[in-house]
């Protein structure tokens, strides 16, 4: 399992927060996590974003959940 795997399904709720706070433009069906499809969840921010797949991925993995 990868780290932003790991970030997602531990944390979404947390990570949701922080991606609409930083992209307020995303939405709740935009923002729909299912294990295993983290590539379509970053493909759905990207298109709406036009953040690329790197910076998207590199705002989540420098996330803290202390």
């Amino acid at each position: 399992m990868s780290t932003l795997q790991d970030k997602l399904k531990g944390n979404w709720n947390i990570v949701k927060g922080h991606l609409k706070h930083k992209w307020a433009e995303l939405t709740d069906d935009e923002l729909l996590y299912e294990e295993g499809k983290e590539e379509e969840l970053i493909g759905r921010i990207q298109k709406k974003t036009g953040e690329t797949k790197e910076a998207i991925n590199a705002y989540i993995e420098k996330m803290k959940f202390d």
